[in-house]
């Protein structure tokens, strides 16, 4: 690969000065924690409502989450997940292609995991590491790239002409911020695993991502199919800013089913054999 100049606006510069309370940032402009706190509670309640809704009306929602490495986008879908059942969001973070994937149409994988009714996927990275990780890696084919290019938009219409919700985010850190996290996993043993070798590639080609990160808006930022940037050098406003315009998609109502009365125990005729013939763990606390 040549070297590239970064062209303007580009950079994925990610931090977006406040427009809240001054006194719930830091002096360094950063949310303060007690603050995230209080809001990301409330939003976690909204979520388990919009959960109970997409099941009542049988909707089937997508929402693919892109970025660079470090940006936030495991944290936030870990937020979005924390409260919610695993039947009804879940997550796809698909491995490397097979051999035999490798030979199927590219998207084919990605179909199996689409939503059913009553569903929602959260796609933590997508059918996007072609325009993004495999073109700066060189893992495709200039060929391979454009078609995807070319493709993409008529597939994503496809999904949200089917009745699919489609919502794309693209989490942007600035190459700044980016390093502190970088050093911040490489300083700690237990962290270092999220140092991977793609991550040193990415950071080293910071501005062969930016260029491949604006050549993928350019096809595929549509009407239908549009892209949310999330700025997120402010890892907990991001968090808040993303939940929050997830929520904001749909005209949700309040379906929390009602409480249920507990059953007493039915009584059996049944003896249990002794609990000496059971084998324990260690009762160290």
């Amino acid at each position: 690969m040549t070297d590239l100049i970064l062209p303007e606006g580009a950079d994925d510069a990610g931090f977006v000065p406040h427009r809240g309370d001054p006194s719930d940032y830091t002096s360094s402009g950063k949310l303060r924690s007690e603050v995230y706190d209080r809001e990301i509670d409330h939003l976690q309640e909204q979520l388990v409502q919009l959960q109970y809704w997409i099941q009542q009306q049988g909707l089937k929602v997508l929402v693919i989450f892109e970025g660079r490495g470090s940006a936030g986008k495991g944290g936030v879908i870990k937020t979005i997940t924390e409260r919610t059942s695993p039947r009804t969001v879940k997550i796809r973070a698909l491995p490397k292609p097979t051999e035999r994937e490798r030979t199927q149409w590219y998207f084919q994988r990605y179909v199996a995991h689409l939503p059913a009714a009553g569903e929602m996927v959260l796609f933590d990275r997508s059918w996007y590491n072609r325009s993004n990780v495999e073109w700066v890696m060189d893992f495709c084919t200039p060929e391979e790239h454009q078609e995807f290019l070319r493709t993409t938009p008529e597939f994503e219409r496809m999904l949200v002409r089917s009745g699919i919700v489609l919502i794309k985010y693209w989490f942007s850190v600035s190459y700044e911020e980016q390093r502190k996290r970088f050093e911040a996993r490489n300083a700690e043993p237990w962290k270092r695993w999220k140092l991977s070798d793609m991550d040193l590639a990415e950071h080293e080609l910071y501005i062969r991502y930016s260029m491949a990160k604006d050549t993928t808006f350019q096809y595929t930022d549509t009407k239908q199919a549009p892209w949310f940037v999330v700025p997120s050098d402010d890892k907990r406003a991001a968090r808040l800013n993303c939940i929050s315009h997830l929520l904001s998609q749909f005209d949700y109502e309040d379906v929390t089913p009602a409480e249920v009365v507990l059953p007493t125990m039915r009584k059996e005729k049944y003896v249990r054999p002794p609990m000496s013939e059971q084998t324990f763990v260690p009762q160290l606390f």
